[in-house]
Order: structure tokens, then C-alpha cells, then sequence
């Protein structure tokens, strides 16, 4: 039942997809005006998250970012749908520009493994897509709570107008076990891909400052780069402009600051974040706020969770 129920999502996702692309960002920006409107868990996230990450903006500065926040990311759930439910050279030609992409190519040559430290700004699925055209890797996730939406993820993320192509990317679960098989894949000279801005389990990281906010930060990241040796870059898809009424690209690869590999991991985590904020003040309606990034406090600090009953 968990397949077939998966299967029937995405179903319904193929058939979104297929719409005009016209269409699907009017619909983003009925979606947004709606999340507005009942002010539902995105736009309260989203709020307070600018609250706390821009708290010297002007009142009316902080609701024209919160709207326009909203309405990229509604933009950005239907564009999402398209790209896993169409083949994945179309959507590739999305991409006006590509920069950097000679960074990837040396890297990969020096045989000293490669991580892509990829943070949500922009459209990562697009990201995702470039990645696994280029090379085989592996790509770092924390499972869903749902076995029907884990299954769907599988579904969506295999590009079945090309065989194989789906092979090439390996899904590796955020679990104890299954962070060795990152750790041999850069030993041996592969490539992983990790998202760097999620909040890990108490326990599992440093807090660092990120928009001025102390926030509980991976420790992975940098224990893999100073043990491995591999190369870090960060990568992001970046919304350039609407051509004809479907959204434009330009991939980005930038070389991660040296600190990231510190073995120090407070040091790794505070570089690793001010590289992260480095990349989402290029174009702030374009980054990930509906996300919780602040739910868990230092301890002793007296904070309590800014998202607690809100």
C-alpha cells in the first residue's frame, strides 16, 4: 500500500507538472497570496525567521521581504513539481548560466573526493539534476517521517526518461551507519552532496552565529573534509529571470572558505555558516525561511524555542 499510495502521488505530480509553466506560477502566486491570507505555518515561520535575521529592517521592509519570501517559495514548490515529473534535459536548459563549473571538473581530477555543500537558496532539485548529469554521486538526506513520501522521493528524483541515469546518484539516510559509506566514497575520490543548513539532532553539532542568531550547526561537514581531505564547494541554481513565462537559472560553484575544513569543529561550523549567509544575502527572497533553523537554543542561555506556539 505504501508504493501504491506513493505511485498515486505521483501521478498527481505528473499531471501538475505537464501544466504550462504560465500557469504553475500563477498558481505559486495564488498559493503564496493564500499562505498570506490564513496565515498558515510557512508564513509564520517565514516571519519570524526575518524577525530574528533582519531585526533593523523598517516595518514595512520586513512585510515587503516576508511576502516576497512567500511568494518565491510557492513559486518554487510548483517549479519543484515540474522538474521531477519532466525529463531531466529539459529542465537542464532552465540554465542561462553556469559559473565555476571548472572548479567541479578539477576537483574531481585531483582524486582527493569532492564535497558539494549545497544550501537551500535557489531551486537544489535543479541542482540536484546538474549534479547527477555530470557525475555520479552521493547525496546526503534525512529520511521523511512518512514511508509514502520517502517512496514518492525516490520516485520523483529518478529521471525515467533516461535509464540509469537515476543510478548514478546514490541517497545515503542522515544515520550512524550509513555516514561510512560518505566517508569511503570520498576516500576512494567520489563525490557527495550535503545540505548544510539543516538543523541537526541535539548533540550532533556546534551552535555558531547565522544572520547574528546562535543556531545549532552540523559538525559532519567539516569532519569529513578534514579527515578526507576533499575538496569543499558550495553550489547553488539561482532564479536569474522568467523567460516567456518560465523561470531562468544560473548555476553557481564557489570555492568554500579553508576554515571549513578545520579540524576545530566550532571553527568549521561558525566559517561553514557565515559561508551559508554569504550565499542567501546574494538575493534573501530566495532562500529557504519557512524553515525552523532556530528551534533549538545553546544551552544555559535561557532562549526559549522562537517558534513555540507560534
Amino acid at each position: 500500500m505504501t508504493r501504491l499510495a506513493a505511485r498515486l502521488l505521483y501521478v498527481l505530480a505528473a499531471l501538475i507538472g505537464r501544466l504550462p509553466w504560465p500557469v504553475l506560477l500563477r498558481l505559486g502566486d495564488a498559493l503564496a497570496a493564500w499562505w498570506r491570507w490564513r496565515d498558515v505555518r510557512e508564513s509564520r515561520v517565514a516571519r519570524i525567521n526575518v524577525e530574528l535575521a533582519y531585526p533593523d529592517l523598517l516595518p514595512a521592509e520586513r512585510t515587503a521581504l516576508h511576502a516576497a519570501i512567500l511568494r518565491t517559495t510557492a513559486r518554487q514548490v510548483l517549479e519543484t513539481i515540474r522538474l521531477w515529473t519532466r525529463p531531466h534535459a529539459e529542465n537542464l536548459r532552465l540554465l542561462r548560466e553556469q559559473h565555476g563549473t571548472a572548479l567541479m571538473d578539477e576537483a574531481i581530477a585531483s582524486g582527493r573526493g569532492v564535497i558539494i555543500a549545497a544550501p537551500h537558496h535557489g531551486n537544489w532539485e535543479l541542482l540536484n539534476q546538474w549534479l547527477a548529469w555530470r557525475t555520479p554521486l552521493a547525496i546526503l538526506y534525512r529520511p521523511p517521517e512518512s514511508k509514502v513520501v520517502e517512496h514518492f522521493l525516490n520516485l520523483v528524483r529518478a529521471d525515467h526518461e533516461q535509464p540509469g541515469e537515476d543510478e548514478r546518484v546514490t541517497q545515503v539516510r542522515a544515520e550512524g551507519p550509513a555516514i561510512r559509506q560518505l566517508f569511503k566514497r570520498l576516500n576512494d575520490g567520489g563525490v557527495v552532496g550535503i545540505l548544510p543548513d539543516q538543523q541537526p539532532k541535539a548533540g550532533d553539532g556546534e551552535f555558531a552565529p547565522f544572520f547574528g542568531v546562535q543556531a545549532l550547526t552540523m559538525t559532519l561537514l567539516g569532519r569529513l573534509a578534514s579527515r578526507t581531505g576533499a575538496t569543499v564547494l558550495f553550489a547553488w541554481c539561482e532564479r536569474v529571470d522568467t523567460h516567456a513565462g518560465h523561470p531562468g537559472f544560473a548555476l553557481h560553484l564557489h570555492p568554500a572558505p579553508a576554515a571549513v575544513s578545520d579540524p576545530d569543529p566550532k571553527v568549521a561550523v561558525a566559517a561553514l555558516n557565515a559561508a551559508v549567509e554569504a550565499i542567501a544575502r546574494r538575493d534573501p527572497a530566495q532562500y529557504q525561511w519557512t524553515y525552523k533553523r532556530y528551534t533549538l537554543r545553546p544551552s544555559g542561555s535561557g532562549e526559549a524555542n522562537p517558534y513555540w506556539n507560534r
